[in-house]
């Protein structure tokens, strides 16, 4: 059986690449910083790089449907690719989806849908993602808060949930870099 990673770079590549290739480098980012969490992961290191590599694939064209990212991506990789169901939950609530999904008025969907994975892992993901520019080059969750804003605009629906998601972003953030320290600390 071939490694989740296996399996998923060469799906996400082959939905994102050539349509939104900014994408594609954003996705690879977000695996290399997954990757650099792995020692607070222990067995559960290869599912996170697999889901970060395919957490956005729900704005592929051939994906989207419903115009929310995370709920396209997560149908396409239940329906579609038949991926491991925490991937798939993983995808569906990357970085404060609910928070989204409830300005949208698809949070009921979502949660009837996709059950939460472990909050350590919702936490990992969201930290990679929100700790990656859109170029896949590494940054900061207040500078990716920042740069999301400006993107969509401040009074945009991206925008306000991305500020009103600001809080719990640096939350996951400040919990994923105390657990790396706290393994650092742990003796060989």
């Amino acid at each position: 059986m071939p490694k989740l990673t296996e399996w998923a770079y060469p799906l996400s590549e082959s939905l994102l690449a050539g349509p939104l290739p900014r994408r594609w480098n954003h996705c690879q980012g977000v695996a290399q910083r997954a990757r650099t969490i792995a020692p607070v992961l222990g067995k559960d290191a290869e599912l996170l790089e697999a889901a970060a590599v395919l957490h956005d694939i729900g704005y592929a064209p051939d994906v989207a449907k419903t115009g929310f990212h995370p709920l396209d991506g997560a149908r396409y990789l239940r329906d579609v690719a038949r991926a491991d169901e925490r991937i798939v939950n993983l995808v569906a609530h990357h970085s404060c989806a609910c928070m989204e999904a409830d300005a949208r008025g698809l949070r009921e969907e979502l949660d009837s849908e996709f059950p939460h994975e472990d909050a350590h892992l919702d936490d990992a993901l969201c930290y990679c993602d929100m700790n990656t520019t859109p170029d896949g080059t590494p940054t900061n969750p207040i500078d990716r808060v920042n740069e999301i804003t400006s993107r969509y605009g401040p009074e945009s629906l991206i925008g306000t949930f991305i500020r009103r998601a600001e809080p719990e972003i640096l939350g996951c953030t400040s919990r994923v870099l105390e657990r790396l320290a706290a393994a650092k600390r742990q003796p060989m």
